[in-house]
């Protein structure tokens, strides 16, 4: 776990060095100023996610709010995410078809196809792409808010903004993101088919039974769901940038990058852990 642990000090030490330091901080140099902006980086987010956790259970549910946000986060994210699951298809398809024909195994590429993707490539493909829309809009949006006051003001009349700004937005990646992996899977399995037969002509029918042949459920199921976790780390992580911004302008501009930045590398980081935990518990 060395290298995971890595990825996460650079990816908050990045954070760190992207916000505006603020009272004492300014007097440290600047490798100390990362170093102290680390953890409170860290215990920031874990007061964040304490407050979220006890809003989400917490009646009353801002249920009109979440239904918004499933069709701003959701249904607004179709069209980029079955254009990326559809080129990733065509790329798997074409790239995988050179290297079974030399190694005269041709008949495999419905399989490979077809388990590459369901397995790994929509769900992580589905993630960073959703990731670079619903994260940068999240941290701006919030950002704004925060910095024009919009948030205090909601506070001040007994509206709670985690319970409605956050709790809503998170619910409503983590509900999200397996149904569009749905559709990247099915673009990139459709468009890998196209991309074969363009080179060499198989029916839909015969490509569909060959690639899903030895497909079980426990190849479809933990690879699809594992994206619940990617949609909770990229609620979060957005919310948690955009409720903290300070700094104008500026510091929504800073909250909606590293908002991306930052989901995207824990995203890359959940994945190792996802796919060997499958592999453990789904043999």
């Amino acid at each position: 776990m060395t290298f995971p642990l890595i990825i996460f000090v650079l990816a908050v030490a990045f954070s760190a060095a992207w916000a505006e330091p603020s009272g004492w901080l300014k007097a440290l140099s600047p490798v100390a100023r990362a170093f102290v902006a680390f953890f409170e980086w860290f215990g920031d987010w874990a007061v964040f996610c304490g407050r979220l956790a006890r809003a989400a259970f917490v009646p009353p549910y801002e249920a009109g709010e979440f239904i918004r946000q499933l069709d701003e986060l959701g249904s607004k994210s179709v069209p980029l995410v079955a254009l990326a699951g559809a080129a990733t298809g065509v790329v798997v398809s074409l790239q995988t078809h050179d290297s079974l024909v030399r190694f005269g195994a041709k008949s495999l590429l419905p399989a490979v196809v077809v388990f590459s993707i369901i397995k790994e490539s929509g769900p992580i493909v589905t993630a960073l792409v959703v990731s670079g829309r619903a994260a940068a809009g999240i941290g701006a949006e919030l950002g704004a808010m925060k910095v024009t006051e919009q948030i205090d003001a909601m506070e001040a009349s007994a509206v709670n903004p985690y319970k409605f700004l956050a709790v809503t937005r998170v619910l409503a990646c983590v509900v999200m993101l397996p149904l569009l992996t749905l559709v990247a899977d099915f673009c990139g399995i459709i468009m890998g088919w196209i991309a074969n037969t363009l080179v060499e002509p198989m029916s839909l029918r015969l490509f569909i039974d060959n690639g899903l042949k030895e497909v079980a459920f426990k190849d479809f199921l933990p690879s699809t769901f594992k994206t619940m976790v990617f949609g909770l780390i990229i609620g979060l992580v957005a919310c948690f940038q955009g409720m903290r911004t300070r700094g104008g302008t500026e510091g929504v501009e800073r909250a909606a990058t590293t908002s991306v930045v930052l989901s995207s590398l824990f995203i890359i980081l959940a994945d190792v852990v996802l796919v060997r935990s499958i592999l453990v518990f789904f043999p």
